[in-house]
């Protein structure tokens, strides 16, 4: 999400909306945006993505609103995919989404490496390919599939 972009009208929404409205829109419009549902515009779904995690729960969303009365700047856009598609991935380095929210993506790969690996191809991971990426280097190759 670009930082003249807000949360709200990326998702949609009244900024006074309540927290259920938030989370409903977030899944009719993931729903559309979704590339398994057969859209193909990444970059919608991402920052889709990126404006439901700002608003979500009650703290996120007090430190968005905060941001947004005070004008503080955003989190820097890291361009990091080769398809120049612009995202932010959290400062401290954690999930902030998934089973595994609030871990780090070194504790993800000694608990489940093959949840680490689905997280690299998939779109909600794509903050965080670069990390994944040298993680999944020093584990070694994927396990090839068992054969039947």
């Amino acid at each position: 999400m670009t930082p003249d972009r807000d949360a709200y009208r990326v998702l949609q929404v009244d900024p006074h909306a309540d927290a259920d409205v938030i989370a409903a829109a977030y899944r009719v419009l993931a729903r559309k945006l979704h590339p398994d549902g057969g859209a193909r515009d990444a970059a919608r779904m991402a920052e889709l993505n990126e404006a439901y995690a700002r608003v979500r729960d009650a703290d996120a969303r007090r430190r968005y609103d905060q941001e947004r009365r005070t004008g503080m700047p955003r989190p820097p856009i890291v361009e990091a995919e080769p398809d120049g598609v612009p995202f932010s991935a959290p400062r401290d380095g954690r999930l902030d989404f998934g089973r595994y929210e609030g871990w780090t993506l070194e504790e993800v790969a000694r608990r489940d490496l093959d949840y680490l690996r689905w997280l690299q191809r998939h779109a909600s991971g794509a903050r965080h390919r670069a990390e994944i990426r040298q993680i999944l280097r020093r584990y070694g190759p994927a396990e090839p599939p068992p054969r039947r």
